[in-house]
């Protein structure tokens, strides 16, 4: 049997080559010859070509991919058509044309953009517009804030009466003709008097059982106590004096005021809020006016008045010759605060809506006609003014009462006060409960 490779010559039984343990050196032979196989042609090495797909607005991901290494060096390696067997056009979703995210760098599966997500974008939208709405709120209230006049220092009231339940409010309507033209103060009917005395006073009871608002007659009989004088601070001991309640303003400001007010009622004053006749027909003006029904027709020439009976619209001029009124009625006085008593419940009934709160163009006008004229305590903060404002609009929905300070009768043009209902009135304000006192 032959061992050697098909072709091969020489004797099979003959050992290539003996080694060195013959004692005879090798002598020449001749090698086998091997004919081998003649190679398969070669096919030519093409280049690399760039993949033939359809436009990219069919699916198809056209981007170019490098052929795999070792292209092209082996017998058998071919060239890369740039066909995928791994891709899947139109998308696997059943998404076609924009179905999905585009392909990856795997070269598989192609998608198209994805859907959007809308619950992300209204989260979104959402969060921006609360920061917005924040930045606004936040913003206004420092720049309302800016604008209080805090002017009067309770500080200065000397001997104060215990703080009861729930706060309260001094407001004082004055006479102040402060930052008003000429033509302003004739056309209001002002006058030019100098200085500033009070028009009207009421004491705004804020609690848990629904506000009272209480007037205090301008003619009221009341004792001048001993005082801190607001400007020398030198001491004035009492003596036992009776004025009308006005005088104490004239005499010596609001601090004398909220002095002689605590003295003569035992009822502790939290806050002082005082406007004067420009700031508050601007405020009218600044709302678009305020409805009024009026129950009969009066006419005072003094003050400028001329209403007719029925529901109207007052504009800034008018409101105030309404609340300035008193010669026109029989009760005088009393019956002007309560009048003024009925016109502020409504002015801040019709202020506080929808319509002037998220209207910037009514807001801010408002805001600026009553805060530019305003005059309150150093203690006021614009939250505290704020719930007096609500506290007033709650009288007019019917949470609260509004009334005159118990009047017992008069010294001549003064109205003395009924000293056993005011304190009754006092104790329970004091404590926070309903007041069942009535008043003139």
């Amino acid at each position: 049997m032959n061992d050697w490779p098909d072709r091969r010559t020489g004797d099979g039984s003959e050992r290539y080559g003996r080694g060195s343990a013959s004692p005879q050196p090798e002598s020449a032979r001749s090698m086998p010859h091997v004919q081998r196989r003649p190679a398969p042609p070669r096919r030519p090495q093409m280049p690399p070509q760039r993949p033939q797909v359809p436009p990219q607005s069919q699916g198809y991901d056209d981007r170019y991919q490098a052929p795999a290494p070792g292209y092209g060096d082996s017998p058998d390696a071919g060239y890369d058509s740039g066909y995928n067997t791994g891709q899947v056009y139109g998308g696997g979703n059943g998404s076609g044309r924009g179905g999905g995210r585009r392909g990856g760098g795997d070269g598989g599966y192609v998608q198209g953009r994805p859907a959007p997500d809308w619950r992300r974008r209204i989260k979104l939208g959402a969060l921006t517009l609360v920061v917005a709405l924040l930045a606004v709120s936040v913003s206004t209230y420092f720049w309302a804030d800016s604008k209080l006049k805090r002017e009067v220092d309770l500080s200065k009231v000397i001997e104060r009466p215990e703080a009861g339940d729930g706060t309260n409010y001094l407001i004082v309507g004055s006479d102040s003709r402060e930052g008003m033209s000429a033509e302003e103060k004739k056309r209001l009917r002002t006058g030019s008097a100098e200085g500033k005395r009070t028009d009207s006073m009421m004491i705004l009871h804020d609690g848990s059982s629904g506000p009272t608002l209480i007037s205090l007659p301008r003619d009221s009989n009341v004792e001048i106590p001993s005082f801190k004088g607001s400007e020398s601070g030198k001491m004035f001991p009492g003596t036992g004096r009776q004025v009308k309640l006005n005088a104490a303003y004239a005499e010596d400001g609001p601090e004398l005021l909220v002095r002689t007010v605590e003295f003569n009622t035992g009822l502790r004053i939290d806050h002082y809020v005082e406007i004067g006749f420009g700031g508050f027909a601007q405020i009218v003006d600044a709302i678009g006016g305020v409805e009024l029904d009026i129950p009969k027709a009066f006419k005072d020439k003094k003050s400028g008045a001329d209403f007719q009976a029925g529901k109207q619209t007052l504009n800034g001029e008018q409101s105030l010759a309404f609340v300035r009124t008193r010669y026109a009625f029989a009760g005088s006085d009393l019956d002007r605060t309560k009048n003024q008593q009925k016109f502020l419940a409504a002015l801040a009934s019709q202020t506080a809506t929808p319509s002037t709160i998220l209207n910037p163009f009514k807001l801010y006008p408002t805001m600026g006609a009553g805060l530019d004229t305003l005059i309150v305590d150093k203690d006021m903060s614009l939250w505290a003014l704020g719930n007096m404002f609500f506290a007033m609009k709650g009288v007019t929905g019917g949470d609260g009462t509004s009334m005159n300070v118990p009047i017992s009768g008069s010294i001549g043009s003064n109205l003395v006060w009924d000293k056993a209902k005011v304190k009754q009135l006092v104790e329970q304000l004091n404590n926070d409960e309903k007041v069942t006192v009535k008043g003139n």
